[in-house]
């Protein structure tokens, strides 16, 4: 009798100390689970790392600002916008003079909104862009 009992205390245990390990091994997989995905680290403190380089520092071309900006519009014509390598869009546009479309680009013009809403493009660039459609639609 004293055996059999013997036995099932062992048993007993090492049933308990397989279920505390399943329940600390579950209770690790939730915590992995519902861990935060990044964490915030102000400047100065030791997790920060280096700041990052700025984006380049020189103008965009007419090319790239038309890319990134105006093929939104220019290249499938939305609200009349006068479509990319399109001549007859452009002809009447190109007519009136570069300076003419540099203002209509620069302030705005009927559906256009100024600078084509790329607030941080200076003048240049935006002339440059303009340039880039016109020579690209003779």
């Amino acid at each position: 009798m004293k055996k059999l009992l013997g036995m099932l205390m062992v048993a007993g245990l090492v049933a308990v100390s397989g279920v505390a390990y399943s329940e600390s091994k579950a209770v690790d997989t939730v915590k992995e689970r519902i861990a935060p995905v990044g964490k915030v680290c102000m400047s100065g403190e030791p997790c920060a790392a280096a700041p990052a380089a700025p984006a380049s520092a020189g103008p965009k071309s007419g090319k790239d600002l038309y890319g990134s900006v105006c093929a939104t519009c220019h290249g499938t014509g939305v609200l009349g916008a006068p479509k990319f390598g399109n001549a007859g869009d452009w002809g009447p546009r190109a007519a009136k003079g570069l300076d003419t479309l540099y203002t209509h680009a620069i302030g705005g013009f009927n559906s256009m909104p100024p600078k084509g809403t790329c607030a941080a493009c200076s003048d240049d660039e935006i002339k440059g862009a303009v340039k880039y459609m016109v020579d690209g639609s003779k």
